[in-house]
């Protein structure tokens, strides 16, 4: 009988990826994490990218679902050095007459602010109720029987519309559905489409449960926590390894890869059933992003006050103005006044920079593969509602889709969602199928954010894959 060098071998030290290792080793199987980078983490690292002493997530920075995953809440990492810092405010979006909506931890404090109780209530109030049965279901694969449908009715009722059409039936002032659509475009995707209301629910619902906080000292210290607990469970994660081919693994009886299909096909193809691989062939990626790090000389000049409290702030005017954008860029249309996503990690964790001055972390949506330099439309943007801006800036780091994609070979295009999230694609990731993570070779799974529950700092992709894994090495 063949001796393996490992039971299962993971590529890709991404949160999922680093989670699907954990699931593995926890269970006793040996594994060990392969990564292509000289540091490990995908798009959860921290790095000085402007100048020294500011302290830049790479990708991920915000985490809603991140601080109440059902991945990481049985794990030690808060003893492993882990930490979440919360702002007074989650998030806010301003408008042009100086007011803004702001997504606050109480569902009623928040509806009072927004001037609109009754409707931010209706919208998100069941969602918040039954929080834990609502993420029973839809943080797991899609196609089973769920366990508690009478909450996920309640859900899908609302979740299944457009974004656009359920701030119009719901909410009554232009702070509340201002608010909603900056939440909602977190789905990359055109708020008049169907189901795009669902990202916006569970995101304002996970900052009414869980908050929408930074990790104290960046994204990276995630990594760091995950490692170590992996570490001391007796896994190992390899740097500089990249996997061009199946002759780079070692001999083990699974393999776990943290990849879009793209990469899975290019280093397994030939093993992978001709009909599974045409339809891993036909999986869509999506829109870009074109990210731009600033070191500040001091806090970003908001008019609205609420917005310097503020950990996210959602910057794209109206309602109507945000979907006219995202509209643009789903229909390949480089927008005028992009939607624009501003982190503000300083406002809560002063780590992040020196005294008195600030990191900021800030993209908008672009179509897939952009040429297109947005920087300045962008700062158009955030001067619009906190003008004198760019006199703040001391230094800027911009990367437009093709660097995103040079860094980490999962953002194709730009794409930092692990593909498109339109359509059936939604669901269906990257397949239609009871078993997603399968890729119809046996010993190979897909883990990544190509799969369900898609894109995000949980784990629960790689937790699921993993847990296939194991039934199947067990078998």
């Amino acid at each position: 009988m063949a001796a393996f060098d490992y039971d299962a071998v993971v590529v890709g030290s991404g949160p999922n990826g680093l989670t699907a290792a954990i699931t593995l080793a926890a269970a006793g199987a040996s594994v060990t994490v392969l990564e292509a980078k000289d540091t490990p983490g995908g798009g959860t690292l921290t790095s000085e990218l402007t100048l020294p002493g500011f302290l830049h997530d790479v990708c991920s920075a915000i985490h809603p679902l991140g601080a109440d995953s059902p991945a990481f809440r049985d794990l030690p990492l808060e003893s492993l050095g882990l930490s979440w810092a919360e702002p007074e405010v989650q998030a806010a979006h301003p408008l042009d007459d100086g007011s803004a909506g702001v997504l606050l931890r109480g569902v009623q404090e928040t509806g009072e602010a927004l001037g609109d109780v009754k409707g931010w209530r209706r919208l998100v109030g069941s969602t918040v109720d039954r929080w834990e049965e609502v993420t029973d279901h839809i943080l797991r694969p899609p196609f089973r029987v769920p366990r508690h449908p009478l909450a996920l009715g309640g859900f899908g009722v609302r979740a299944m519309l457009p974004a656009t059409v359920a701030g119009e039936r719901l909410l009554h002032t232009p702070q509340a559905r201002a608010l909603w659509a900056g939440i909602s475009a977190h789905a990359i995707n055109d708020l008049s489409k169907p189901f795009t209301a669902a990202a916006g629910l569970v995101l304002a619902a996970a900052g009414h449960v869980a908050g929408w906080p930074a990790a104290v000292g960046g994204s990276e210290r995630i990594t760091d926590a995950l490692i170590a607990h992996l570490t001391s469970l007796g896994g190992t994660v390899q740097t500089g390894v990249e996997v061009r081919s199946q002759r780079d693994l070692p001999w083990s009886q699974a393999v776990l890869f943290d990849t879009t299909p793209a990469q899975l096909l290019r280093i397994a193809g030939p093993r992978i059933p001709e009909r599974a691989r045409r339809r891993l062939e036909r999986f869509r990626y999506g829109s870009g992003s074109f990210k731009i790090d600033y070191a500040t000389d001091g806090p970003v000049p908001w008019t609205n006050a609420d917005c310097r409290r503020a950990g996210t702030v959602h910057v794209g005017g109206t309602v109507e103005e945000v979907a006219a954008a995202e509209r643009d860029v789903h229909q390949g249309r480089v927008p005028e006044r992009p939607f624009t996503l501003v982190a503000q990690q300083s406002v809560m964790d002063p780590t992040r920079a020196p005294d008195g001055k600030q990191a900021v972390w800030a993209y908008c949506h672009v179509p897939h593969g952009c040429e297109v330099d947005v920087t300045d439309r962008v700062e158009a943007q955030i001067e619009r509602f906190a003008p004198g801006f760019r006199d703040t800036v001391l230094a800027r780091n911009v990367i437009d889709p093709a660097g995103l994609e040079a860094y980490n070979q999962n953002y194709i295009g730009g794409d930092i969602a692990g593909g498109a999230t339109d359509g059936l694609q939604l669901l269906a990731r990257p397949t239609i199928s009871a078993h997603p993570y399968r890729t119809g070779a046996p010993g190979l799974w897909l883990c990544s954010s190509s799969t369900p529950p898609g894109g995000g700092v949980h784990g629960m992709c790689g937790k699921w894959a993993a847990e296939d894994a194991l039934r199947w090495l067990r078998s």
